[in-house]
């Protein structure tokens, strides 16, 4: 056994204990249709990752790993990826990064505004968001309305809250599990607490999908 799957093994045990508080939050916080979910509805993983665009450990995910696990899992319909936002201030840019991303979700532009503020070497302020907004090809009057009527603070907040639950007191927080299943102490979620290389997510999501039977051959 690796010292990966040593460590991860112990979150999975504390992943099952948190079923009664964390199922309850993935019922309400995973919908059919999500303008933060990429690949298949129906692929037999869900990852989510709770994360906030200020994170130096979330840009090297998005930089390093992220585009294997696209390319190997997401695209080919095996795992369906979930963003969820986890702002590490109360205040400041990694909230209005998120809020930044919603309201470009709010005209059907969520992942190229993510994807940008992710690429944007640490600027995060209201003339970089609006750049993107007019770069993506958004409504500039839309945009900045949304920005100002912040409408979705409270659900950013609901997100950190979620992540808390699973045990996550830093970003970058990844949890798998079976789409199709509320995770259960027999078939607990697992937590990856932090940037692991792509070969610590490839690991955990063999097994799921082994286990599952999702693994294409």
């Amino acid at each position: 056994m690796s010292r990966m799957s040593k460590w991860v093994s112990r979150a999975t045990v504390a992943a099952g204990l948190l079923v009664a508080v964390a199922g309850v939050a993935l019922a309400a916080g995973m919908p059919t249709v999500d303008n933060r979910v990429r690949g298949k509805a129906d692929a037999p993983l869900t990852m989510i990752e709770y994360s906030d665009f200020t994170c130096g450990y979330c840009l090297k995910f998005f930089k390093e790993t992220w585009p294997k696990i696209q390319a190997r899992y997401v695209d080919t319909g095996k795992v369906r990826f979930l963003y969820k936002d986890y702002p590490r201030a109360d205040q400041g840019p990694g909230v209005t990064a998120a809020l930044a991303a919603r309201c470009a979700g709010d005209q059907g532009a969520y992942w190229p505004m993510h994807d940008r503020l992710f690429a944007a070497d640490g600027r995060l302020d209201v003339d970089s968001y609006e750049k993107h907004a007019k770069t993506i090809g958004l409504d500039e009057g839309k945009f900045r309305q949304c920005l100002r009527d912040a409408p979705y603070v409270q659900a950013i907040f609901q997100d950190r809250d979620e992540a808390n639950s699973w045990g996550f007191r830093g970003t970058p927080g990844f949890v798998l599990l079976r789409t199709s299943q509320q995770p259960t102490t027999k078939n607990p979620a697992i937590a990856i607490p932090g940037a692991f290389p792509f070969e610590a997510f490839e690991e955990e999501i063999e097994k799921l999908l082994s286990s599952s039977g999702g693994k294409q051959k």
